[in-house]
This record gives structure tokens, C-alpha cells and sequence, in this order.
């Protein structure tokens, strides 16, 4: 085996034993938890409102955008707040000093954070399968269009989060990148129909993959007829695959030149330079 294979397995390795500290730790699992929670309080409050010109439930209509969102979401800000703060507190640098060791480090967190969506994923649809009616999960149609684009949101949105967490310059600025998808996630008709949205804000929504992951997933779990609430009166699956294909694409080729510039940047000097920041802003 070559040594990049070794590094990719070995960050596989890595990746899962993560996750599994992660499932068995509760300060690591409780926010999992919550955010899951919040996310069905949310649609459970929202499930006796229609969508608007239909008899249909907003909160199972929701149910599907949010698991949409909960990919996009979480590939872009999870994966790149843990760049961050491993960035910060050396674990990058210990990566680099390995032969093809940031190899192994990026694979392990891309299992890490992938296994954390799909567990959340699973847990909302079981969840909402029990407290919502209209879902579409007993038909093969529904499987073969929701694998496809989660497999697709997924690559089109943990390369991009890498990226960020490249460019973000410290910890303390992750949180705007959290603010800036919520923000994103108003315009991307998440929680109500795009099409109530002003014509400008539809155009901006459209340019990134929170919106065509909603669309997607609501094209595989809601009823055909749902359809007629979107953007031309389709699901456009075409141009969903196009458009998450499309990220993916830019993301494989943007993030190794920026992780690869990243880490030459990186230094005992860099990282002890970070430290005593965080230590004066704390004293």
C-alpha cells in the first residue's frame, strides 16, 4: 500500500473512532441532540399550517427542507469550525509533520462530520415519520432521488466548509460564518416556500446549495402535486443535480490549493503566537 493509501486509511480509522467517542460522549452528543430537537419542536409547532394555496402541512414540508439544511449546514460550518479550532490549538501542525498526515487528518474529519449528518438525517426522518403524515419514505422513487442528492450535498458542501475554515483567521470569527448560513438559510425557502420571497432575494437563494438540497429532498419526500409551490411548478431535478454537481466540482478543486497554502503557513511560531492572543484576550 502507498503512503497516501496508508494516510487515507488511517484517517478513515480515525474518523470513525471520532464518531464513536462522539456518540458515547454526552457533552460531544447533547448539542446533536438539540439541534435535532429544535429542528422538530419547529415543525411540530408549524404542522396545523398549510402551505400557502395548498391543504398540505407546512411542518412536514418543513421537515424535508430541514433535512436538506441540516446537510448544507452542517458540511459547510462543522467542518470548517473544526479547521478553525484545530488550527488554533496545533492539531493541524501535528498533522503536517507527518508524511501526506493532513491527508489523513482531512479524510478523518470528513468520515467524523459525515456520520454526524447522516445519523441526523436518519433520526429526523425516523422522528418524523411517527409525527407527520405526507411523507413519500414508502416509495422506491423517494430513495432513489434522496440518496443521490444527499450524497451529492455532501460533496458539494464539506470541500467548501474545509475552504472557509481555511480562510477564517481565528476561532472567535467562526461565528460569523455560523450567521452568515443562517442568513443564507432565510433566503434558500427553508421554512417557507421561495416563491413568497421578493424576486431578488429568489435569484440569491438559488446561486448556493442550501437552496437546491431543500429542493431536493423535498422533490424525494413530498407528494407530486407539491411541486406546484416551486420555482416554475417543478422539482427540477435536473438542475438540482446540475447545481450540487456544480459546487462539488468547485469545491475538489479549490480546497486542496488552499488547504495545501494553509498549511505551509503553519508554524510553532504561528501556532504560540495564537496562543498568547487568546491568552491576553482572556486575562
Amino acid at each position: 500500500m502507498s503512503a497516501k493509501g496508508a494516510a487515507v486509511r488511517a484517517g478513515t480509522r480515525r474518523g470513525w473512532i471520532e464518531l464513536k467517542h462522539m456518540l458515547t460522549t454526552p457533552g460531544d452528543l447533547v448539542p446533536l441532540v438539540i439541534w435535532t430537537a429544535a429542528l422538530l419542536g419547529v415543525m411540530i409547532w408549524t404542522r396545523t399550517t398549510t402551505v400557502p394555496g395548498t391543504r398540505f402541512s407546512l411542518g412536514t414540508t418543513m421537515l424535508a427542507s430541514a433535512i436538506g439544511m441540516n446537510v448544507g449546514f452542517n458540511g459547510l460550518a462543522t467542518l470548517g469550525g473544526l479547521l478553525v479550532v484545530e488550527r488554533e490549538d496545533g492539531t493541524l501542525l501535528r498533522a503536517k509533520a507527518i508524511p501526506h498526515g493532513m491527508t489523513g487528518y482531512l479524510v478523518g474529519k470528513v468520515v467524523t462530520v459525515s456520520g454526524s449528518i447522516l445519523i441526523s438525517v436518519a433520526a429526523t426522518l425516523i422522528a418524523g415519520g411517527f409525527l407527520f403524515s405526507g411523507l413519500t419514505t414508502g416509495s422506491a422513487a423517494t430513495w432513489l432521488t434522496l440518496v443521490p442528492v444527499l450524497v451529492l450535498g455532501l460533496a458539494a458542501t464539506l470541500p467548501v466548509g474545509a475552504v472557509l475554515g481555511s480562510l477564517i483567521p481565528s476561532a472567535r470569527s467562526a461565528g460569523l460564518l455560523t450567521v452568515g448560513l443562517g442568513a443564507l438559510t432565510a433566503t434558500s425557502g427553508i421554512f417557507y416556500p421561495i416563491t413568497h420571497l421578493p424576486h431578488w432575494l429568489q435569484y440569491v437563494g438559488q446561486v448556493f446549495p442550501l437552496y437546491w438540497l431543500g429542493l431536493g429532498m423535498r422533490s424525494a419526500l413530498l407528494p407530486a402535486g407539491l411541486a406546484s409551490v416551486e420555482i416554475g411548478h417543478s422539482w427540477r431535478h435536473l438542475a438540482t443535480f446540475g447545481m450540487l454537481g456544480a459546487w462539488a466540482v468547485i469545491g475538489l478543486l479549490v480546497a486542496p490549493v488552499v488547504l495545501r497554502r494553509m498549511a505551509r503557513r503553519e508554524s510553532g511560531s504561528s501556532v504560540a503566537a495564537r496562543r498568547e492572543k487568546a491568552m491576553l484576550r482572556v486575562g
